[in-house]
């Protein structure tokens, strides 16, 4: 029983040090991009085009004739459906003429020209996403079993499993910053933005939302972290 006792302890500490900072790190990505987005979906871009409009450019500058645009439910619920071949945007951003509506809209339409030109990394993203789903759902419960019954292997499935989640937040990091790059170079190139400030206020945006790809990746190395030293430390202790 103090064996049982003196792992739960160590859980909570192991989650006080490694979760709870990097779950922090996530809460402010995600009020930077709101207060942000916020600010810059009240300030109307002098060139008068909509999300709709710019993410059209975005896809003739590529040469992407097959991808259609299309408004959907939600707030920050823009996406890019590689499947459908569809550019959904929010109702905010499809029709709103602000410097947000136009850097995020551009975003989305970045990442149907990866689609378009093979980008290696969204291809990685793409691959592992099954695996990823089946780590999600079993990579703990599998080293949960390994360590109970004191299997090693299971735990070592288990946590290679989970870990997967990871590499999916790893890879994603260039294909989020590389859609902003493309975005912003159309931006740049074709005036849908007029003026640094404007190009300013764009990339403070698509900058802000970045940062919850990088936030996610920290808490779920975090929790990597956590259950490895947990597993594999408490095994060899024992």
């Amino acid at each position: 029983m103090p064996g049982y006792f003196s792992y739960y302890f160590d859980s909570n500490m192991l989650y006080l040090l490694l979760v709870v900072p990097a779950f922090i790190l996530s809460l402010i990505a995600q009020a930077k991009v709101k207060t942000t987005y916020s600010k810059m979906s009240k300030v109307r871009n002098t060139s008068g085009y909509t999300g709709a409009q710019a993410a059209a450019a975005v896809l003739r500058y590529y040469g992407i004739t097959d991808v259609h645009i299309v408004e959907t439910t939600g707030k920050l619920s823009d996406h890019f459906d590689p499947g459908h071949k569809v550019i959904r945007l929010s109702r905010e951003v499809y029709y709103g003429n602000s410097i947000a509506s136009v850097g995020i809209a551009c975003h989305e339409a970045g990442h149907a020209a990866q689609h378009a030109q093979g980008y290696v990394p969204i291809k990685v993203r793409n691959a592992i996403v099954p695996v990823c789903n089946i780590g999600s759902y079993l990579g703990i419960p599998l080293a949960f079993a390994g360590y109970f019954l004191g299997f090693e292997p299971l735990v070592l499935i288990g946590l290679g499993l989970y870990s997967l989640i990871t590499v999916f937040q790893l890879v994603t990091l260039p294909v989020e910053f590389n859609a902003s790059s493309r975005a912003v170079k159309v931006i740049d190139e074709t005036g849908l933005l007029r003026g640094d400030e404007e190009i300013k206020g764009a990339k403070k945006v698509l900058s802000a939302a970045a940062m919850t790809y990088v936030a996610a990746l920290a808490v779920s190395l975090a929790n990597l972290l956590r259950f490895a030293v947990l597993f594999l430390g408490r095994r060899r202790n024992d």
